[in-house]
């Protein structure tokens, strides 16, 4: 973190110097060849210990303050009580020296405050930052396997605890260190080596309650960070199928089922709240049980002459800020467990292995469009059976290709083939004879455009969503895009045209006319090849008649799949490839497979 490390406030950071943070907290988080949650979040901190460093010297000035009172105390008293002509000079300096350390206690206590949250945030930032940065190399079936909801509740929820986790640490540990430097200290100098045996008999007692209840914080916690993924997810899924469940009178089921969910997350967090509560009552009574005995004690060290009244006063509000601090750090176990489970969570994408790697791979600057698939073989991970199995297909470049099919043909699974999604388990995919596991797919993937069967929009102008990814599109390209795609009557009829904002998933917008936005944004790409998956399943009839002509014309020289039920929306396609059971068992064209009455054939008298 060279160039951002102290360089500004974390509200001047901009753009670049956020990804420089994502990059260098991903490489952090690699280096840290223990995955353990602890060695874990001091990487995490590296790129900011100048800042922690600078806090913790304020917070020690700014404590000062706190810690000088009692001495001042039982100095005042030990004049006090034992007369003499210097009560006043000994009260009056110790007056000033207190009302001094409180003057610079505010300013103190802001630098403290400014510097480490700054830190935090920055550190919030970095790792939010980090979690898309790796969400985005991570394969397609990584994405598809983990739920968006789990992959929010890490992106949010997850990466609020560890924060608060290291804020607390970083706090608390400050405290302590400061207070139990003081103490000893003071003790060592006033020869109370007997108080000071007594505090470090305390210690081991606070460790012994802390490993009795480390374990059952840490399940409790993991079973509810479970818990309520799973419940994000559910969430996420009922919010999207809120119109299916109104129109099929499903809602007295949903509420039903989400109450079930509901009901899991909060015994999940009840039974991490009772353990919380159990380890905080056996903290306060071990607080409260060992400031007894430290009375007695002192009480007993004074009767016996070997402390004044005043060190009396002071080792007692000494031991009780010490016990204050050692409790709040006890009672940070439920934060160490969250947080550290956190850390846990947040690694199953930090830490996935599982991302798409272009290093040292061929770089395709531009791209024909000629496909070869040679015996191919592919199963998913989680199958018991080849979804493709000895496919054989040859595309030439700027033909256009239908892919049809029964459903679970391998249609779908052909076209994740085409764009890099899979590859194959064996057999070899190439495109204009380079083998698509030797292609830096990211430079591959710029020449390709995917019209999907349900439109993914979102929420922003038609503008916005055409030219996603595309921002420097003139004028002109946008408007032949708009022409190309049939969405000039649809932008002359809306309110504020191109800018008009069409909702969270375009629910301003028909279904048709969301179609046709995915269209164009797919079209003003400018693609080698363009891919439409059921592109015109949702439009009308007129609609569809003029995204066929689109289509049409947009595939000259360009090479075109087409993944098609309705078979007269292909009958000008140069090839047609009919697929079963992850074969191409059939390849021509339309007038070819029509004549030969095999597959094709009976599938299109059946649409008849």
């Amino acid at each position: 973190m060279k160039s951002t490390k102290s360089s500004a406030n974390i509200e001047n950071i901009n753009e670049a110097e956020i990804i420089k943070m994502e990059q260098d907290f991903l490489d952090r988080y690699y280096s840290a060849g223990n995955k353990k949650p602890l060695p874990i979040i001091l990487r995490m901190c590296r790129g900011y210990y100048d800042k922690l460093i600078l806090s913790a010297v304020f917070c020690v000035l700014q404590l000062s303050a706190v810690l000088f009172i009692p001495i001042a105390t039982a100095n005042i008293i030990d004049a006090l009580t034992s007369g003499g002509s210097d009560i006043l000079k000994t009260v009056m300096l110790n007056f000033g020296i207190a009302a001094f350390l409180l003057a610079i206690n505010y300013p103190m206590q802001q630098f403290y405050r400014k510097i480490r949250n700054d830190a935090m945030r920055s550190i919030e930032v970095a790792l939010r930052g980090a979690i898309i940065t790796k969400l985005q190399r991570l394969t397609i079936q990584f994405n598809k396997e983990m739920e968006s909801g789990r992959i929010h509740s890490k992106i949010i929820r997850d990466v609020d605890a560890i924060r608060s986790l290291i804020l607390s640490l970083h706090t608390q540990l400050i405290h302590i260190a400061v207070n139990l430097a003081t103490v000893i200290t003071v003790l060592l100098i006033n020869g109370n080596w007997q108080v000071l045996l007594f505090f470090a008999c305390c210690a081991p007692v606070f460790l012994i309650i802390k490993k009795y209840f480390r374990k059952e914080l840490r399940d409790e916690n993991r079973q509810y960070r479970k818990t309520i993924e799973n419940t994000n997810a559910k969430v996420v899924d009922m919010v999207n199928l809120i119109p299916v469940t109104k129109a099929h009178a499903l809602e007295d089921y949903e509420i039903e089922k989400m109450t079930h969910h509901l009901s899991e997350a909060a015994r999940a967090g009840f039974r991490v709240d009772e353990v919380n509560d159990r380890f905080s009552i056996a903290n306060w009574l071990l607080v409260q049980i060992f400031q007894l005995v430290c009375l007695a004690v002192t009480v007993y060290l004074t009767l016996q002459g070997e402390m004044t009244i005043g060190e009396l006063t002071l080792c007692h509000a000494y031991f009780g800020t010490f016990l204050t601090y050692i409790s709040s750090l006890l009672n940070l176990m439920p934060t160490i467990a969250s947080g550290t489970e956190a850390v846990n969570s947040v690694g199953e994408i930090l830490g996935s292995d599982d991302i798409e790697d272009n290093n040292n791979k061929k770089i395709l600057r531009t791209v024909s469009g000629e496909f070869d698939f040679s015996d191919v073989v592919f199963e998913y991970r989680d199958g018991d059976r080849c979804v493709v199995n000895g496919l054989n297909l040859h595309i030439k470049a700027g033909e256009t290709v239908a892919l049809v099919g029964e459903s679970g043909s391998g249609k779908s699974t052909i076209i994740n083939f085409i764009t890099g999604f899979y590859l194959a388990d064996s057999g070899s995919v190439k495109v204009d004879g380079v083998d698509m596991r030797d292609i830096d797919l990211k430079s591959y993937r710029k020449n390709i455009a995917v019209v999907p069967q349900n439109s993914i929009l979102f929420s922003g102008t038609i503008r916005d969503n055409i030219t996603y990814g595309s921002p420097n599109i003139s004028e002109k390209q946008l408007e032949k895009v708009i022409e190309l795609s049939c969405l000039r009557e649809v932008i002359d009829g809306l309110p504020d045209g191109l800018n008009t904002m069409i909702g969270e998933r375009g629910a301003k917008l028909s279904g048709g006319q969301c179609q046709r936005v995915s269209i164009a944004r797919a079209l003003i790409r400018d693609p080698r090849i363009i891919i439409f998956d059921e592109a015109t399943s949702a439009l009308d009839t007129i609609s569809e008649k003029h995204i066929q002509q689109a289509i049409e014309n947009l595939s000259k020289d360009k090479t075109t799949f087409i993944v098609a039920h309705r078979l007269s929306t292909i009958k000008n396609a140069d090839k047609i490839a009919v697929i079963k059971d992850g074969r191409c068992v059939e390849y021509g064209s339309y007038d070819e497979l029509i004549a030969k009455k095999g597959e094709f054939y009976n599938f299109r008298q059946l649409q008849i």
